[in-house]
């Protein structure tokens, strides 16, 4: 029998200790998987961990009491952002106390515990390890937050992912489940990732001989080396070390994902455009093209330098319509190119020019509004009015609920490119603006104050309701007419356009000033005589109701009281005003209004467009020039009906021929649709009346025959 080497038999030995290293290390994590995780130090109480709920026993865990649940993903940089400030709410939430301590308080089993008190939870589930749960509650962005009552959805939060608003989320439900329990102005909190409270005094622990002595409220200072026991061996309190029960370091956030960070546009597929965009709080600036698309070619040279301009600050992507079709027809596109900004997931399109310098604007004030609303004070207020034009503003005072804030923030993404959208509780500026009621919306064009008249909780919060309204006053006193908002200052009203050159910079600053002027005065003159009408109006109310009464007539008097007026607007035709670049659209104005700034200089005209006609002259016959007095002067003889001076058409006579058909048949559909019933019926019965006259207007032979039974109808040959 052959011995082994001696280098044979160390490789031997050195394996079998490698072998039994390994099994202790992997024995060492899976006793550290199975230990879950760590509780944790607040206050100097120890909380236990956050629950993480198992998605196949969700509904069971949630099935008892309140539970407030944060859906998320581990890969989200939000969630993962959030993650220290959900950790100290729970830390916070569960060392509190609803109600006056007494010694004798078991703090495990009295009903002086947080969660015993309001048997409220706090939760998280992973949406990646349990997507299914996930799906079932229609979880659509990471993070979401939900509370859950016995089980059931009650509501979700909507607010900023910060712990203000998520501890003022928690404080109106505790507040409906234990009425007058809650401080006013709700807590003090606590930093994200802190131990403790700003108010909380780490006990001193003074060097003495003998057994340890524990503080009666068993409160620990979080430093201390050691942790004392409950338990009493013998009289005397045994001491036993931390290490068994070490508090879990907070978790310091993570850096935000860097956007864009090679500076290209990224190419989406269905899935992809799934998990980064729809799934994610991230803003994506994107475009939806065809590549046979003649306008999609000729703006993608200036798309790819969009992507280098903004690398680092904005997400830029685009998805090829040809290829991702399914993806495209979700998007519910109206035509190529489609450009789409999107945000936690909600989108808004892209309507202005497809130039470079278009782009980069509109993506400078896209990236403005990832901070939210801003909280501006009056000296902030005064210098943003220097910069803008149109700035709506949100007063908001103490009662203000996060629920009116999130709201708020929704309308952020419809304002891009159009108008600034801050929030104040700013004392200085309430008295500016004549706030006596809270929370107030109003417009500020050039320091004129524009109020939404809708004042209910609900009214304040009806996103579609409130954007409509801001849509309808969100250009400035005197905009530029451009391609993408020609439909929405030009129709359905009368326009004051100063077709102007920005080539004579005093000529065309003095001419915008004297628009300006004009518009003022005839906003101010319109509000006055609309005042007049609408107090006329009421005071012909309070007769007939007066007259009512005096006859001890209930029935007139219910009818007169049942008179509504109407206080939102005038039934006169609107009077807008705009300028435009005269040079740069010099054909459309030539071939439109036959004017040619170079060589007439600047001019101003009033135009019709529902009636394809204009006004450039006075009542005396003159131009209309660019100052208040030309354009007030005018502007009242052509807005009364039938007008006083004789208008232009913009299209031609045989255009006209047909614009009027149109029109005249979309004004009075019904009476349309009869004259035409008309028609047709008298050429049908006409057709048959000549039929019948070229047929003789006499039976033939063998038509008789055949009415009669004929020959034939007997069935014989």
């Amino acid at each position: 029998m052959r011995l082994l080497s001696i280098p044979l038999l160390l490789a031997l030995c050195a394996s079998a200790v490698i072998a039994d290293s390994s099994e202790a290390i992997l024995g060492a994590n899976e006793e550290a998987e199975e230990e879950g995780p760590q509780p944790t130090v607040f206050n100097g109480i120890e909380v236990p961990a956050l629950p993480e709920i198992d998605g196949e026993k969700f509904n069971t865990t949630v099935k008892d009491g309140y539970w407030f649940v944060k859906h998320y993903s581990p890969y989200c940089p939000h969630c993962i952002d959030i993650a220290p400030a959900w950790q100290t709410l729970h830390e916070f939430y569960y060392t509190s106390k609803p109600v006056t301590t007494t010694p004798s308080d078991d703090t495990t089993t009295s009903m002086n515990t947080f969660t015993a008190y309001y048997k409220f939870h706090f939760g998280s589930v992973d949406c990646i390890a349990f997507g299914s749960i996930c799906s079932a509650h229609i979880v659509g962005a990471f993070p979401t937050f939900i509370l859950y009552k016995d089980g059931e959805e009650v509501k979700r939060f909507e607010g900023a992912k910060k712990i203000k608003p998520l501890s003022d989320f928690v404080e109106g439900v505790l507040e409906t489940i234990r009425p007058g329990s809650r401080p006013i102005g709700g807590p003090e909190l606590p930093a994200p990732g802190e131990s403790s409270t700003k108010d909380f005094q780490a006990p001193a622990v003074a060097p003495a001989e003998g057994p340890a002595k524990v503080p009666t409220d068993s409160k620990l200072s979080p430093s201390a080396s050691t942790e004392v026991s409950a338990s009493k061996t013998k009289g005397a309190l045994k001491a036993t070390p931390a290490k068994d029960k070490k508090p879990k370091k907070p978790t310091k956030p993570k850096p935000a994902s860097n956007p864009n960070p090679l500076g290209k546009s990224v190419s989406f597929t269905a899935e992809k455009f799934q998990s980064e965009v729809t799934m994610t709080q991230e803003p994506w600036f994107i475009k939806f093209y065809a590549p046979w698309c003649g306008h999609c070619q000729a703006m993608a040279p200036n798309w790819v330098q969009l992507a280098k301009e903004f690398k680092g600050k904005l997400n830029i992507g685009e998805v090829n319509c040809d290829v991702e079709s399914r993806l495209c027809k979700d998007a519910h596109l109206r035509g190529y190119p489609t450009i789409l900004f999107f945000r936690g997931g909600e989108r808004v399109e892209y309507d202005g020019l497809r130039g470079l310098g278009d782009f980069v604007s509109y993506a400078k004030k896209a990236i403005d509004i990832g901070d939210g609303v801003k909280d501006l004070d009056a000296s902030e207020f005064k210098e943003l009015e220097e910069k803008e034009e149109v700035i709506f503003v949100y007063f908001y005072d103490h009662a203000t609920t996060s629920e009116d804030f999130a709201a708020l923030e929704r309308l952020t993404l419809s304002l891009i490119g159009h108008a600034k959208l801050i929030k104040t509780n700013s004392a200085v500026l309430a008295e500016r603006f004549k706030i006596t009621t809270w929370p107030r919306l109003l417009v500020s064009r050039d320091g004129r104050p524009t109020y939404y008249t809708a004042l209910a909780p609900q009214d304040m919060r009806d996103f579609r309701q409130v954007l409509h309204w801001m849509q309808s006053v969100w250009l400035p006193i005197v905009p530029e007419l451009t391609a993408s908002n020609s439909r929405e200052i030009m129709d359905g009203k009368l326009v004051v356009l100063g077709i102007l050159t920005r080539e004579r910079e005093e000529a065309f600053a003095m001419a915008k000033k004297e628009i300006k002027s004009a518009a003022l005065e005839w906003m101010d003159k319109q509000t006055t005589a609309f005042q007049r009408e609408r107090q006329e109006l009421r005071d012909a109310k309070q007769l007939r109701i007066e007259e009512a009464e005096d006859r001890n007539d209930q029935r007139a008097l219910r009818a007169a009281k049942s008179i509504r007026i109407n206080m939102d607007k005038s039934e006169q035709k609107e009077v807008g005003f705009a300028w435009v670049d005269g040079v740069f659209w010099e054909r459309w104005v030539r071939t439109t209004y036959g004017i040619e700034v170079s060589k007439d200089g600047e001019k101003v005209i009033i135009n019709d467009e529902d009636q394809r006609r204009y006004w450039d002259t006075t009542i005396s016959g003159n131009f209309i020039m660019a100052s208040r007095t030309s354009i007030l002067e005018t502007i009242g003889k052509v807005s009364k009906s039938p007008p006083q001076i004789k208008p232009k058409t913009t299209i031609s006579s045989f255009e006209k021929f047909f614009f009027d058909v149109r029109g005249a048949i979309s004004g009075h559909p019904f009476l349309s649709i009869g004259v035409i019933a008309g028609v047709l019926l008298g050429a049908l019965v006409w057709s048959r009346g000549r039929a019948r006259r070229q047929r003789g207007g006499f039976f033939r032979l063998d038509e008789k025959e055949g009415l009669l039974g004929g020959a034939n109808g007997g069935g014989k040959v």
